[in-house]
């Protein structure tokens, strides 16, 4: 999987720079980077004989972001005053207090291990304590500057998203499970190579990569995306293999195709969408979606369903048009079917799809949170125009 590094950050530059807006005599330069990043990811798939589409999916949303400016229509700042208001925000010792974060994890989870107890009988609340008092301090951090998250600096945003995705009871449930399952598949592997007196230590956090490992004396550092908090045995087996014997084509297959899945772009969107600031505007150009799930709700579900917050996303995704977020029940809908040509049974479907999402919630099979079970797919079968709805979604998904 071809990695661009810069590419991410390069998007949030612009993207800051869009919120304050360009002053006249910026609009040159501006221009110029935003097509010179573009081009450069362009020639880069180009030379490695892929598509902008196949980069990972942080990559792929900034790509798309840069690629969908419209650069001659771009917003003009104010004034100086809007740009003191909108500056980006440093937090102090954020990335002391994300470890401390990341160390009573691990042991929790140890601790779980230790006693082979379910973590369900594990006292997490200091860990909800510490997790809501850094949270609300930055939180006001940014409201004393009139700011808000969005405005942190890229590493602080990251580390926001982070803890805020944590404090989601069913998200810090199966971060907790999964670090319990990846230290016991860690153990287990050192004892099978001899490594016994080795002390594997793994992390799972808001990365902007996939994984990180290293050896540092008798230590292992495994970091990994929370991407892979939903992941399955053979994908973990994979992470921790690689930790201890370094890559192997087989190892990296397994990791990049899970990397590749829905079930992972599905948390990485869940966390960029936490400091999102667009305003949660559910007319679009051409498509209002408080009028589609009127008609959804009334067609499907008797007109029983609450109606959740609905939102177009500010990202043109070609991979994943929905999202449903449980903890702010808000459904956010790709931009890039928010178009004429895109016909309006499409953009029902995928809207009609992630009311399922609201309508069954989510279930838990061997400890892994199950969303797509076969009582769901029945359900999503049922819509009208099922069968057209799902070659359009592969026409676009292959663009």
């Amino acid at each position: 999987m071809l990695q661009i590094r810069g590419l991410v950050k390069a998007a949030q530059k612009a993207q800051e720079q869009l919120k304050i807006g360009v002053a006249p005599a910026e609009v040159p330069s501006f221009q110029k980077f935003v097509l010179s990043s573009v081009e450069t990811v362009e020639r880069l798939c180009a030379d490695a004989k892929v598509t902008p589409h196949q980069l990972p999916v942080r990559s792929r949303h900034a790509y798309y972001f840069l690629k969908n400016i419209d650069l001659h229509n771009l917003p003009a700042s104010t004034c100086n005053l809007t740009r003191t208001q909108v500056q980006t925000i440093g937090i102090k010792n954020i990335k002391t207090q994300q470890r401390a974060i990341l160390w009573e994890i691990s042991q929790l989870a140890a601790s779980a291990n230790l006693k082979q107890q379910n973590l369900e009988y594990i006292n997490t609340s200091r860990l909800i304590h510490t997790l809501n008092e850094v949270v609300t301090a930055i939180e006001n951090i940014c409201t004393s500057q009139n700011a808000t998250p969005a405005n942190l600096t890229s590493s602080s945003r990251q580390i926001y998203a982070w803890m805020k995705f944590l404090m989601v009871e069913a998200n810090l449930k199966l971060h907790l499970q999964t670090t319990q399952r990846l230290q016991l598949i860690a153990q287990s592997f050192c004892r099978d190579y001899g490594h016994d007196t080795v002390k594997h230590v793994i992390e799972i956090t808001n990365l902007s990569g996939l994984y990180r490992s290293r050896w540092i004396g008798d230590k292992i550092n495994l970091i990994m995306s929370e991407g892979f908090i939903n992941a399955n045995e053979d994908v973990f087996q994979a992470l921790v293999k690689i930790s201890l014997q370094g890559k192997s084509s087989e190892a990296t297959r397994i990791i990049r195709e899970y990397a590749s899945s829905d079930e992972y772009s599905d948390i990485l969107l869940e966390l960029d969408l936490i400091t999102e600031t667009s305003t949660e505007d559910s007319q679009g150009k051409h498509y209002n979606l408080d009028r589609l799930f009127d008609k959804i709700n009334y067609e499907y579900f008797g007109a029983q369903l609450t109606k959740p917050r609905l939102m177009w996303s500010q990202f043109h995704t070609y991979r994943k048009f929905g999202h449903y977020e449980p903890a702010r029940d808000r459904i956010v809908i790709s931009l890039a079917l928010d178009e004429i040509a895109i016909p309006e049974l499409v953009v029902e479907f995928v809207l009609y799809h992630e009311l399922l999402h609201k309508y069954h919630g989510e279930k838990w099979v061997n400890g892994r949170r199950m969303v797509h079970t076969p009582e769901f797919r029945h359900h999503e079968s049922q819509f009208q125009f099922y069968d057209e709805a799902e070659a359009w979604l592969s026409k676009l998904a292959s663009r």
